[in-house]
């Protein structure tokens, strides 16, 4: 479509067909087709406003031209609009220019409506800015010169902020740079000076430890340790614990900045673990457990004697509390696991043996008087070990910050055992174990079973005579401030596991 003056405009002649196109007026083509669309007309500029606001200001200069001064049949109100919808506006068009009630609908009409008001506008532009081009100019000639005016100013400042920004750098960042490799250098050499001291000090302490154990060693049972008259040094189990108990406490602190930090990757501290930790270790629990394993006090020991076999065992068991391993969860309560375990290990081996032997010795009835003297002989161990606990005092772990409820080592073991004394443990056990024992031999009948029988009443006595004479302390432990107790219960039960289980 080509460009017309704003008093005429090509519209199409609806009678002649879509080709055909025909000059009207603006208003004759607004009043015709456009009469319930309401057109609003640009505001007048105030000039006198204008020209004392350009006098006062920077601001560019605003042109009073005849044409804005003209009413203008666009509606710049409804285009404007925040709320203006390009599809509300084209239904409007649609709707003002064709009958509803029409199958075919006339889109031509409101197309032209569109390119006659986007002409006007062009047009508008290009008049306006083709009047006002020299105070445009003007204008942004001014805008130019104010800028280089800011910029000369600005200069001079922005070199002074550099020059100052260089001289910062110079004196502060470089030296800063300098000073942070110092101090990395410096905390490197603190780390390895840490490393260093830590690793003197487990081989500090693992010499200790060879020193202790060989101390413990130079009273193995040798012919020339013996020829030299040389005593086995139980103290220096203890000893080899305390240097254990370091040695532990220094490579479990393996967190960054504690003191066993970056040890493991130390090949002397993996061999000094594996080589002479590790083995003195083993070594010195397997003796420590051994000392408890083979501990007894006959009643022809002298006092001399027995106190020798309770200092031993007081460092065995001593010995053995040190070393139990530490709870994996933290705030777990910690027990001295391989102390009570080693002392588990002395009772189960004495009641099986002791089970053993009564089941055969009432098989054999000669042999029942040998074989109740042995029993009451290991259930006097059991009443010594039960003083020599209760004697002892609980030591203090290094370790074990949590604080301890029981005072000797006597409590940790009778709640692990659930018993309240050691003997009624040890006669209680074996009579639940031979009742049954009893039964076998007799419903397998024949001559010993008759003659088990038939000497109930002195078997049952001796029964009893073994439990009381059992009961007893060893003569070497007597005085030590424990009373006599009442074991008629315990007697009740072992007579009970052999006389109830014979019949009649």
């Amino acid at each position: 479509m080509s460009y017309v003056s704003r008093a005429q405009r090509y519209v199409p002649n609806a009678s002649q067909g879509q080709d055909t196109w025909s000059f009207v007026s603006l208003q004759s083509f607004h009043q015709l087709k456009l009469t319930p669309t309401q057109h609003h007309h640009l505001p007048r500029r105030n000039t006198t406003h204008c020209a004392d606001h350009t006098a006062n200001g920077p601001n560019p200069p605003i042109m009073t031209t005849q044409d804005e001064q003209e009413p203008s049949y666009i509606d710049y109100e409804t285009f404007l609009s925040p709320d203006f919808n390009p599809a509300s506006f084209a239904n409007t068009l649609v709707l003002a220019t064709n009958n509803p009630n029409d199958a075919p609908l006339d889109l031509s009409t409101p197309l032209s409506r569109v390119l006659f008001d986007t002409q006007e506008i062009d047009s508008h532009i290009d008049a306006v800015t083709t009047k006002s081009a020299a105070p445009l100019l003007q204008y942004t000639d001014e805008q130019n010169a104010a800028s280089k005016r800011i910029i000369g100013e600005l200069d001079a400042q922005i070199k002074s902020l550099n020059d100052s920004y260089r001289q910062l750098e110079k004196e502060v960042i470089d030296k800063h740079a300098e000073a942070e490799e110092v101090r990395q250098v410096a905390t490197r050499l603190w780390e390895t000076l840490k490393l260093g001291r830590s690793v003197g000090r487990c081989l500090q302490l693992g010499r200790q430890l060879e020193v202790q154990h060989a101390e413990i060693a130079g009273g193995s049972v040798s012919a020339a340790a013996a020829a030299a008259g040389k005593k086995e040094d139980h103290r220096a189990l203890v000893r080899c614990s305390h240097t254990l108990l370091s040695l532990r406490e220094v490579l479990d602190r393996s967190a960054p900045g504690e003191e066993g930090y970056g040890l493991g990757k130390v090949d002397t501290i993996r061999t000094l673990r594996e080589g002479v930790i590790a083995p003195i270790e083993r070594s010195v629990r397997e003796t420590a457990e051994k000392i408890i394993r083979d501990f007894a006090i006959p009643n022809s020991a002298t006092f001399a004697q027995g106190e020798e076999t309770k200092a031993r065992t007081v460092s065995a068991m001593v010995t053995l509390f040190l070393l139990s391993p530490q709870p994996a969860m933290k705030g777990e309560r910690w027990t001295p696991t391989l102390l009570l375990q080693a002392l588990e290990v002395y009772f189960r081996s004495a009641l099986q043996s002791s089970i053993a032997s009564l089941s055969r010795a009432l098989g054999q009835l000669p042999s029942l008087d040998r074989t109740l003297a042995e029993i009451s002989a290991r259930c006097q161990n059991i009443v010594a070990l039960e003083v020599v606990l209760e004697s002892t005092k609980l030591p203090t772990h290094p370790l074990v910050t949590t604080p301890q409820k029981q005072t000797n080592m006597l409590q940790p073991l009778l709640a692990y055992l659930e018993t309240g004394s050691l003997a009624s443990y040890f006669w209680r056990t074996m009579a639940s174990s031979l009742g049954t024992r009893v039964q076998e031999i007799v419903n397998r009948g024949g001559v010993s079973a008759r003659t088990l029988r038939t000497n109930r009443a002195s078997v049952g006595e001796a029964v009893r005579e073994c439990v009381v004479r059992g009961c007893e302390m060893p003569s070497a432990l007597k005085g030590k401030g424990r009373g006599e107790g009442n074991w008629e219960r315990e007697v009740a039960v072992m007579v009970g596991s052999v006389v109830n289980n014979l019949g009649r």
